[in-house]
């Protein structure tokens, strides 16, 4: 039963990343490293409003009430930090 709950939760996890644009999964990335939003902006070479608009929306569509949420959905999707540009 622990097996399949697992199974079922990282389905959930990885439906939910496929849902998230291009643009919000690169923020996704580098939220769930620890980035800040202007530090966030400046490495994607976009206004810190918009950063601000991709993560509220990137913490929508992933159910994730908290930064803590996040990172634990990203580890167990097995999401990879990018390299800083």
């Amino acid at each position: 039963r622990q097996r399949k709950a697992v199974r079922e939760e990282l389905k959930t996890v990885q439906e939910r990343l496929c849902s998230l644009t291009p643009k919000e999964h690169e923020v996704f990335v580098y939220v769930v490293m620890g980035m800040a939003n202007k530090v966030i902006a400046d490495q994607l070479h976009m206004a810190e409003k918009t950063v601000k608009v991709h993560r509220a929306s990137v913490m929508h569509k992933m159910g994730a009430a908290s930064l803590a949420d996040l990172v634990r959905m990203a580890e167990k999707a097995g999401v990879q930090p990018l390299p800083t540009k």
